[in-house]
């Protein structure tokens, strides 16, 4: 049974690795790239049950976390085209 649910996962990643190559928008590839992501975490998280490491579980949930963490980043770029506070100020310093 997990066998099979490995083997979809693996089947819906190629559909999600095909619309982030295809994706008509920038935003639908982001959407593609962060879904290919979470769908990784699934597969770190079936894989370690089939060979019986639940140390996997720890694994996958950091990088569920990295991945957060990528998608919010990449989409702050795409929005403000700087990732840093440019417009002076903010600094500890400047008081």
């Amino acid at each position: 049974m997990f066998t099979a649910g490995t083997l979809a996962v693996l089947v819906t990643m190629a559909m999600t690795l095909a619309r982030a190559l295809v994706g008509p928008t920038v935003w639908d590839r982001i959407l593609a790239v962060n879904s290919f992501g979470t769908k990784i975490v699934l597969l770190i998280g079936l894989l370690g049950f089939l060979d019986g490491r639940p140390e996997f579980l720890d694994i996958a949930l950091v990088y569920a976390l990295i991945n957060f963490i990528g998608t919010i980043a990449v989409l702050k770029f795409f929005k403000f085209s700087t990732l840093g506070d440019t417009a002076g100020g903010g600094d500890i310093g400047d008081v």
